[in-house]
């Protein structure tokens, strides 16, 4: 999987690429808290992500508690099949996600 950030004065977005899954959640977690201090809006382009696991779940989730407390967090050109994930473990109704 490949990161990259753009960063804006308070406005934090990342991209993501290829598969977020067991082997990947670990150093994007990593970035995550090594990068959102200060920041107010953290936004996920997930246009080029193919896959998330539960680990990568769960480093979404870890990031909007973290916002909630100090900003927002939005997921945005997130893919039909990662849609479909976000459906089924009930994300859809935590996450702000963009349509």
């Amino acid at each position: 999987m490949t990161i990259n950030k753009n960063q804006e004065g308070t406005k934090l977005e990342i991209a993501l690429e290829g598969r977020l899954d067991t082997m990947t959640a670990p150093s994007l977690e990593e970035e995550v808290k090594n990068s959102v201090e200060g920041i107010t809006e953290l936004v996920f382009d997930l246009k080029d992500l193919v896959y998330v696991s539960s680990a990568g779940l769960r480093v979404l989730l870890s990031a909007q508690k973290t916002m909630n407390k100090q900003g927002s967090m939005t997921i945005k050109n997130a893919n039909e099949e990662v849609m479909e994930i976000f459906e089924v473990t009930g994300f859809i109704d935590i996450l702000n996600i963009e349509e």
